[in-house]
Parts: C-alpha cells; structure tokens; sequence
C-alpha cells in the first residue's frame, strides 16, 4: 500500500470516527441535581433547598432571565456566541498568541460552548491536551442542541462563589429578588463573577470587593458603548453594594413548604398557593397573641384562611413558634387531628335542615336525656328549656344538638363526615352521640373544608395549597344550596364583641374539646373561610383553652387583618335570589304559624315542601267556669269563658320552672264533667318516650341481672300520671318527667307509655347480655 493510499485511509478513519463521535448525544442538564425551590402566588421565593451535591442551584429557563443579564453575560463572554459553531478560531488564536509567544497570560478564549463543555466534563482546560478535549466537546454539544438550550444549560451552572452555582440561585441569594427582574447594576454585577468567582464573588461582610468593582465598572464602560442612554443608571453603580447571603434565605411558611417539598417529591419548583405577605401578617399577629397569654399556660396556636371562591389556602401558620422545641414547633397545627368540640354543630343542623327536621326558628327542648349509659350534660351544667333552633346553635347547647343528631338519618352525621373526607375515623359504635361533641379528631384543613362547603352550596372540595394549571375538581354535593345557606344565617346571629369592623358579617361557631384541650372557633367572612386553633400540643389540658374566650379573640383579630389586606364583599347573604327558599312568619314562642294567640312572631327562611310547618298547639284557649277557676265542658253565658293557656311538655315545663319561668298550669277539671266530654274538647299532645331510645343498644350482666333501666318520657302539661307497659304487661306508673326503673334482663320488648288522657307512644327496645 502506497503512502498516499495509507493516508488517505486514515483520514476516512479519523473521519469516521469524528463522525461517530459527533453523532453521540451528550447530556448537558439531564444529570445535574438542582435545587428545589418553593414560591408563594406571587413569585415570592419561601423556601430553596440544597441540591443532592450540596449546591444552591436552582433551575431557570432561559425565558425567565433578564434580558439585560444575557446581553451582558455574552458582552463579557462571548459577543459572537449566536455565530460561531462553538469554537471562535479568532478568540483562540489570541488566546495561544498572549500564552505561548507573549507568555502574558494562561490559556483563554473560551467560548460559552466550550466553557458549559468543561463544567460538563469536568475538563482541565489549562493545558492544549485538555483544551483541544474541551473544542472537541463543544463541537459535539453544538451538534445536538440549540444555541438558546447551550445558553441556558451554562446561565443555570456558571459558579458563582461559595456553593452557589447558575443564575436563579445567585439572583435569589446575592440580591433576594427573581432573575427575571434584576436590576442593571445587578446585572451587571453577576455577568462577572463567573470569571474568577472566588476573587470577584459576592460578600454580605465585604461589599466593597475591589476585583469585583473594578471588573464591574469596566463591563459597565462596554456596555454604556452599546447603550449610551444607560448612562442615566451611572450613579447607581456608585452606591454601595448590598448583597445578601446564604444566611438570608427565606424560610417563610416552613410547615407548608416542609409538606409541599415532601408531597410533591418530583417538582423542583413549586408555587404554594398562600401570599406571602397576608401569611406574614397573620403569623406575626397570632406569635404576638400567644406571648401575651403565656401566663395562662397558652403556648400554641395555629390558622389556616382559605378563598371560599376556588379552594386555594391564602395563609396556613402551623404553630406560633417553629424554631421553638419546647412548644413542639414544627408540629403542623393545620395538619394534626384533634378533638374539634362543637364546631361540628352547625352540619348537624345543616342536615336537620335539609332532612326537614326543623327550620331556623323551630322549637328544640334544652332538658335532661339520657341515651342508655350515655348521660349527655350542657357546658354550663344547666337546662334552658325551649329554645329555638337558631338560639341552640348560637348558644352551642349540647343537649338539643344531641337530640337533633339522633333523629339524623341517610345521612347521620358519621356518614356524613365519612362523605366529606375525614381520615381516621373508627367504627360508628366507637362514637355513638359523643360525635356530636367532638368524639371523632379533625384537623384543621377538613373543617376548613366543611366550614367553605356552606358557602360553596353544599359541595364538598378539599383545601388546595398548591397552585397549578390543572382543572379543579367538580367536588361532592353533601348538602343543598338551601340548607347550607340556611345554616349560615343561623351562625351571623352570634355577636361578635371581639371585632374592630361590627359591620361585617361573620358566620362563625366555637368549639372546645372534651377536657379542656383544644380551643376553636371556625366560620365565614366574604370570601374567606377560617379556622383557628388555639392549645398545647402535648395535650395538657387547661381551662383557659375555652374557644369563646381564647380563641375567638383570635380569630377575629385574623379576620380584621386579612380583611384590611384584601377587603372583600359579603357574599352569603346574595345567596337567597337564587335559592328555592322563601319566608313565612311563624311565632317566635312556638316555631310554628303563627295564630292570633302567639304573643310575637317573626319571619323564617324555610324551604318548601321539605321544612316541618304547622299549626302550634302550645297556647290553648280552653273553656273556665269563672266562679270556680276549674276547666268547663259546656259553655254558659255569665258562667264560662275562654282563656289562653301557655303549655309546654312536661320536660319542657320543669326545665323553665328551673330557670324561674312559671307558667299557670291548664285548671283541673270540673267535676261534672265526664270522660267522654273530656276526651272532645281535649286537642293536647301525645306523651314522647325519652327513655329507652330505639336503636341505643342496653345490656344486662349475666351475673347481675339487677341494673336497672330508666323508662321516662314527656307528656303535655294537662298529664298527671303516665302508664308504662312492656310487651303489654303492666310495669307501673310515673309522674311526667320523672324515672320509672326497671330490672334489665336479655330479650326484645316493644315498650308503650299511656297518659292519663289516652294518649300513648311506643318504641322498641333490645337487651343483649354480657359477662
């Protein structure tokens, strides 16, 4: 073989081989780790983690870089990097001219190309052997990717001092602003760090770094050449140079962004739905809050507001302190379960609402029950009587929630907090009626949830605190428009003595835990749904945490401020134009229409054809012989009158003789008058069992079949004398409201009452036996 032939060989060799090589794909960002960042709604940076190599690098599209920092990047680096091909042949021969002949300087000339190529490759460029690898590198990369993907491959890994690499992180931690928005001077400032980022870089303690100075001004001299209207930006390049550090990066909103890191492991950026500066606000006032009751052994709280409109949390503070160990901190309040008290009420009303079991002024029976060993108790340890619906609710009564929740069906309100996503609930039988009272544990962001479902009409959606493109879920009817709003308005009733703006109106409602744990208040302003908690996170108890006097002060110091920051317009009370509701008068006394007896009266929202209206048989106008004051069966002129009685049930009765409210008893009657004449004029109501309750399981014990079971029940004010009977066997007789006992033995009995009227009532009852 010639020696031509031989060459000419190896150059088709050589050929092929460069081609191969060409023709491999190099990575240029798909295995660099980047930072992991977390912004709230508007841009604001809240929290940048450190990379899996322990650098802040955090990723940027080239989009989102100010203009003004790529034309001064290329100006110092490489003016003509949209030209070449990756390699300035002109750069690098004055590049090997100043080193080799003139011997000035160390190799140089490096295009962005070759310098991401290095960084890539971890190339040592100081010798030919490694800046020849390096062109070769270049070549390969401008090969396969753009000039705009080259750019922002290097913008994102260009050093710059400390463990600070590309330009997102350097923006955010040198001048604590989005590299979209940097300023000239800032600009300019970062274009020559990556020269000699350890002599130029950038220091909080050292601002008048004077390498860094002087190559600022210098790139600034160069740039006022293309841009001479800049000059106006001279004096700024005067002033001092204030940069930040490591040390100054956000934290904000550490529970959310501690959860948002974790639940979204794949993002490394995130955008939270809270704003910053509403979370900030709030948090300082709640910190500020609980310092000043530190001496009443209150040491923890937290709140979580949320826009009604799409779902999106607006501020979650998980704790008062997160940095403080001894309050347990980074436990996040919103997220923990814990005992909810009666801020539950208001769906137990909801569904009554809309399971036509009572309208707002619907008369409820504050008295004594008990339903088998479970013997229920007001907060006060007292009895009001009647009260209306409305009233119960607002003053949080215990006992008519109760009876109201035991008369709940498809759905009660387990199944109902099943419906709406509450984690963690055990079998219904572990609960029984305590759930009213805040037997099942919630966190904060579900009953957020519940408390925006009223306003959203009854559709269930869950909390979101992320912010994304993707489309928000149609959510679950759990209760109708009407009944939601309806609900509502019966919480705006509540006084708000703790609130600078009276007018406003607030739908809220206050709980306290079982024990003196948790104190909570939760309701709806505006667009705004709100939820605080207000306790200790090891549980202790403490008779200060009451949610009335601890925290509904806080709640409305929340609700004044985020009002102040974005005022918002009342929503709820626009609903009732496009709800199937209307108004009727009922009495006030009764909750029923209202007759030219009843006293007062006033207007009602109810809903037709599903809320309970009828005619009240509480005032009676009965026949009286004005000589003897005894009940008349025969009207006579001269001797007979009529005259209006107010009668209440029996419970009713004595829980108002209790509170000193006496009410004249219906007279006797005549002693002329017979049975059947008794019976004709007589219009009252039937006896209601109390106890036993149907569906409440009883037992007795195998070996002492001695426990005895209450049998009570409420009868009009006209009984005297009520008859039990089981399994039509006579049992005994007891005064309205008063216990019969009975000796518990295993079986299934059909129980009945009868008053001395004839009027009776029956349920059904099961004893199981136990050991």
């Amino acid at each position: 073989m010639t020696p031509r032939r031989s060459i000419f060989y190896a150059v088709i060799v050589l050929a092929m081989l460069a081609a191969s090589f060409l023709a491999q794909k190099p990575p240029l960002l798909g295995n660099v780790e980047f930072s992991r960042a977390v912004f709230d709604r508007n841009d604001h940076l809240l929290r940048l983690t450190l990379s899996g190599d322990e650098k802040y690098r955090l990723y940027t599209p080239l989009t989102d870089i100010s203009p003004r920092l790529k034309e001064a990047v290329l100006l110092k680096e490489d003016q003509y990097f949209y030209y070449h091909p990756g390699v300035n042949p002109a750069a690098l021969a004055r590049a090997f001219f100043n080193t080799y002949v003139m011997r000035n300087r160390t190799i140089g000339g490096s295009t962005i190309t070759m310098q991401i190529a290095r960084i890539e490759y971890n190339i040592n460029s100081h010798s030919i052997i490694g800046k020849l690898w390096q062109i070769a590198r270049a070549l390969q990369i401008e090969v396969h990717y753009s000039k705009d993907e080259i750019f922002e491959a290097y913008l994102n890994r260009v050093s710059y001092g400390y463990n600070i690499e590309g330009v997102g992180a350097a923006s955010y931690i040198y001048f604590h602003t989005n590299p979209h928005e940097l300023t000239l001077p800032e600009a300019v400032t970062l274009a020559v760090v990556p020269q000699s980022p350890y002599r130029r870089r950038l220091s909080s303690t050292h601002p008048t770094n004077e390498h860094l100075l002087h190559a600022r001004n210098e790139l600034f001299g160069r740039w006022l050449e293309q841009h001479p209207d800049d000059i106006t930006q001279k004096p700024f390049f005067e002033l001092p140079l204030m940069v930040g550090s490591v040390a100054d990066l956000p934290h904000e909103a550490p529970h959310l962004t501690h959860y948002l890191l974790a639940h979204d492991r794949g993002k490394q950026q995130i955008t939270a739905s809270i704003d910053l500066d509403t979370q900030q606000l709030l948090e300082s006032i709640l910190k500020h809050y609980v310092a000043d009751r530190q001496d009443a052994g209150i040491t923890n709280a937290s709140a979580l507001l949320v826009d009604t409109r799409n779902m999106q949390a607006i501020a979650s503070i998980g704790s008062a302190d997160f940095a403080n160990h001894l309050i347990h901190g980074q436990v996040d309040g919103t997220r923990a379960k814990r005992s909810p008290g009666s801020t539950l009420k208001p769906f137990i009303y909801a569904l009554a609402l809309d399971q036509g079991l009572i309208h707002p002024l619907s008369i409820l029976g504050d008295t004594p029950v008990n339903f088998g060993s479970y013997t229920p108790d007001n907060f006060d340890h007292d009895f009001r009587g009647p009260l209306s619906a409305r009233d119960a609710l607002r003053m949080s009564r215990n006992i008519p929630a109760i009876k109201l929740a035991a008369q709940l069906h498809s759905p009660d309100l387990y199944d109902f907090l099943r419906e709406a996503g509450i984690t963690g609930l055990r079998d219904r039988k572990d609960y029984g009626l305590s759930l009213v009272l805040g037997g099942a544990e919630v966190t904060e962001r579900e009953l957020a949830g519940l408390y925006a479902m009223l306003a959203n009409d009854g559709v269930m959606q869950p909390v979101a605190f992320e912010l994304n493109d993707s489309e928000v879920s149609p959510g679950k009817q759990l209760l109708s428009p009407e009944a939601s709003f309806m609900a509502l308005d019966m919480l705006a009733d509540a006084p708000k003595p703790y609130t600078r703006e009276k007018d406003r109106v607030v739908y809220w409602k206050t709980g306290t835990s079982n024990g003196f744990r948790d104190a909570w208040t939760a309701g709806v302003f505006g667009h705004y749904a709100l939820v605080v908690w207000v306790g200790n996170f090891g549980g202790e108890d403490n008779p200060a945490l009451v949610g009335l006097r601890t925290a509904a002060p806080l709640f409305f110091a929340l609700a004044d401020a985020a009002n102040a920051k974005a005022p918002n317009h009342e929503l709820i009370a626009q609903k009732p134009a496009h709800l199937r509701i209307r108004k009727i008068d009922v009495c006030t006394t009764t909750g029923d229409l209202t007759t030219e007896d009843c006293p007062s009266h006033d207007s009602v929202w109810f809903i037709p054809g599903v809320s309970p209206i009828q005619n009240h048989d509480i005032y009676r106008r009965v026949l009286v012989d004005m000589h003897t004051g005894k009940r008349a069966c025969h009207e006579q002129d001269g001797v007979t009158t009529y005259r209006t009685f107010e009668v209440w049930p029996s419970d009713l009765q004595q829980a108002l003789e209790r509170a000193g409210i006496h009410k004249a008893a219906l007279p006797v009657w005549d002693d002329g008058c017979i049975d059947a004449e008794r019976q004709a004029t007589n219009d009252g109501e039937h006896p209601v069992i109390m106890s036993p309750q149907a569906g409440v399981q009883y037992h007795a014990h195998v070996k002492d079949l001695g426990e005895a079971i209450s049998f009570s029940a409420s009868a009009d004010g006209d009984v005297r004398a009520l008859h039990w009977f089981l399994d039509n066997e006579y049992l005994g007789s007891s005064a309205p409201g008063k216990s019969l006992l009975w000796k518990a033995q295993p079986g299934h009995y059909a129980v009945r009452v009868v008053d001395d009227q004839g009027r009776a009532d029956a349920t059904s009852m099961i004893v199981t036996a136990i050991q």
